[in-house]
């Protein structure tokens, strides 16, 4: 479905990222996976190349400018041109309106959600409208609730993150380039535990438990959504905010 594309994915060294990158590569595009930990990089590139792609191992900080404005060169450079782009680099960081550390916490996380995604779709978009290619941000239901204390720094990078994709969907439809985003509830990965979640917050009901279905996607779930945002099986989709989360908006 997608060979002779080129894809980049963006914190591609584990969970969504990780999986969508190894869904491309099944699917015969090139594949560009960026992250920071190369060890985990490596190892996404082997499971990809095991398909027969062709990838492209980036190590790179999205929330360093410096590093963030080489990833679409390092792409073109290599695979002389760009179809499809991922961003799915993300953090969950918690703090209360209340605490003094509040703004330090917002800032870290609005410079790894929200503006590596404003920077590298702006260096992307000349590539794309050439090959009039498409672009998938996965933002999250928190974009839209206010349910959990401390999540505020996130929920609001991921609100301002589907709205800039209406945006540039809105922008860039008339050079035929598709904008969407996937918005997953609860996903089996390691972000939670990365984030340094307060322990109250991982007591009571686990987030399955908080989906009407029960249940929490694989990674792999989100990344057939991307898949067929990315395919064209949705060109006449952008602008979208597709949601998978097991009905958590339900309860």
């Amino acid at each position: 479905m997608f060979a002779n594309k080129v894809v980049i994915v963006t914190g591609g060294s584990a969970g969504i990222g990780a999986a969508t990158a190894e869904l491309f590569a099944k699917e015969g595009a090139s594949v560009a996976i960026v992250g920071r930990n190369e060890e985990k990089l490596n190892e996404v590139a082997k499971r990809c190349e095991q398909h027969g792609a062709n990838t492209l191992i980036i190590k790179a900080d999205v929330s360093k400018e410096e590093e963030a404005k080489t990833i679409v060169q390092k792409t073109i450079d290599k695979f002389e041109k760009l179809d499809i782009l991922v961003n799915n680099a993300g953090i969950v960081r918690f703090a209360s309106i209340l605490q003094p550390n509040l703004l330090q916490n917002f800032d870290e996380v609005m410079n790894t959600n929200l503006r590596p995604v404003v920077l590298i779709t702006n260096l992307a978009a000349p590539h794309l409208i050439k090959t009039k290619g498409n672009i998938i941000n996965v933002s999250s239901v928190a974009a839209t609730l206010a349910k959990v204390p401390g999540l505020m720094s996130y929920s609001v990078s991921k609100a301002a993150m589907d709205h800039f994709t209406r945006f540039a969907a809105m922008e860039l439809a008339p050079s035929g380039v598709r904008v969407n985003s996937v918005n997953p509830g609860p996903v089996t990965t390691d972000i939670m535990a990365t984030a340094g979640v307060p322990a109250k917050l991982m007591e009571g009901p686990t987030m399955a438990s908080m989906t009407a279905l029960g249940r929490a996607s694989e990674a792999d779930e989100v990344g057939d959504i991307i898949l067929y945002l990315a395919s064209d099986k949705a060109r006449g989709v952008t602008g979208s905010c597709y949601v998978i989360d097991n009905g958590f908006l339900l309860k």
